[in-house]
């Protein structure tokens, strides 16, 4: 899971950046830097997994993992905003999510802050790019068919209707069954990912400001970034006390991923597999069979059944074998919707 940490300039990206990977110390994140972009890999917390650890004393445990990227800058100032800002949009367009970081603080000596002014400044430079890729892809379909070549009609119709709602500039979020087509997942529209937006704070604000026209399905947050970047840097004892101190109930860590699960709409199963427990996170509504795709494509090639368990069911009997004493460890073909916290074999045959 990947999520790209996006902003203007001077509204504290890097901040919210430290914030995020600076939490657990080297064992819970690890910062890279590819050429001028940061990358910071964390594990996702789950109390699940650390039962589930508790239980089979397994050798190994994995937990899911979550990317960061903080996408580089251009360091020549010949080159202007607005090709910063697409070099910034570019790098994040793999991504299955977005952080926008959005200043709400004073500037020494600068103008007050205007957060939703800022919102929509960078938002028109996400539809405006998924436009021109829209019309590009369009134009390419339309030449094809003129020289009778074969196209796909229904991919045609879909893009005619992307450039329909991105040309009253409007996010292609705001038409989730368009958003979410197969059909487009290749083009990695921007407006269409989910986002959380964090409006970032001076140290004494905790207020939300007002901000009456951000896009319905987006995901916002109140974060104080400069405080929680030291937070998160301190020794886990010392972090304890400010934490309390300054009413933040948990690390921006934990916050951010959480309302990241939600926006993404994602679930989480369990794998235990010899002397390894393992948390697989997936898109809510994943059936069986493609939920064994995650783990191998060779078990959706072969797949014959899920065994399933759900993880209350665990908890409550203690171990699989009395669980399924009880009758609750169930057979499901492929058509079967994972849910969250279901422990799961795959039996296949290749």
């Amino acid at each position: 899971m990947k999520l790209g940490i996006i902003g203007l300039p001077q509204s504290g990206k890097f901040t919210i950046y430290r914030a995020l990977t600076g939490a657990r110390g080297l064992s819970g994140s690890e910062r890279t830097k590819k050429g001028d972009r940061l990358v910071g890999t964390v594990n996702v917390p789950d109390e699940r997994v650390d039962q589930l650890k508790e239980i089979f004393n397994p050798d190994k445990t994995v937990y899911t993992k979550l990317e960061y990227i903080l996408p580089g800058t251009i360091a020549d100032s010949d080159h202007g905003k607005r090709e910063q800002e697409n070099v910034m949009l570019a790098e994040v367009r793999t991504c299955d999510g977005l952080i926008h970081v959005i200043r709400n603080f004073q500037l020494y000596g600068g103008q007050p802050p205007t957060p939703e002014q800022d919102f929509f400044q960078l938002e028109s430079e996400l539809i405006l790019n998924d436009l021109m890729v829209a019309e590009k892809r369009i134009e390419r379909i339309q030449s094809d068919g003129k020289k009778g070549r074969e196209v796909n009609e229904d991919e045609l119709i879909l893009l005619q209707r992307c450039r329909e709602i991105l040309s009253q500039d409007i996010h292609l979020m705001e038409s989730p069954e368009i958003a979410a087509s197969p059909l487009l997942k290749g083009f990695t529209f921007l407006s269409a990912k989910p986002q959380v937006l964090i409006l970032n704070n001076s140290d004494e604000d905790e207020e939300r400001p007002e901000m009456s026209r951000i896009p319905p399905g987006i995901e916002i947050m109140v974060v104080r970034g400069k405080l929680e970047m030291e937070i998160a840097e301190m020794v886990p004892e010392e972090a304890e006390e400010f934490l309390s101190e300054f009413h933040v109930e948990r690390s921006l860590l934990d916050r951010v991923i959480k309302r990241c699960l939600v926006s993404l709409h994602l679930i989480s199963f369990f794998t235990v597999e010899g002397s390894e427990v393992r948390s697989w996170t997936i898109p809510q509504g994943t059936t069986a069979i493609y939920a064994a795709e995650f783990i191998h494509s060779d078990m959706k090639k072969g797949f014959i059944r899920a065994e399933v368990l759900g993880y209350e069911q665990l908890m409550k009997y203690g171990s699989i074998a009395d669980a399924k004493k009880e009758g609750h460890l169930r057979l499901e073909g492929k058509t079967y919707q994972v849910q969250d916290g279901d422990i799961i074999k795959f039996r296949f045959s290749v």
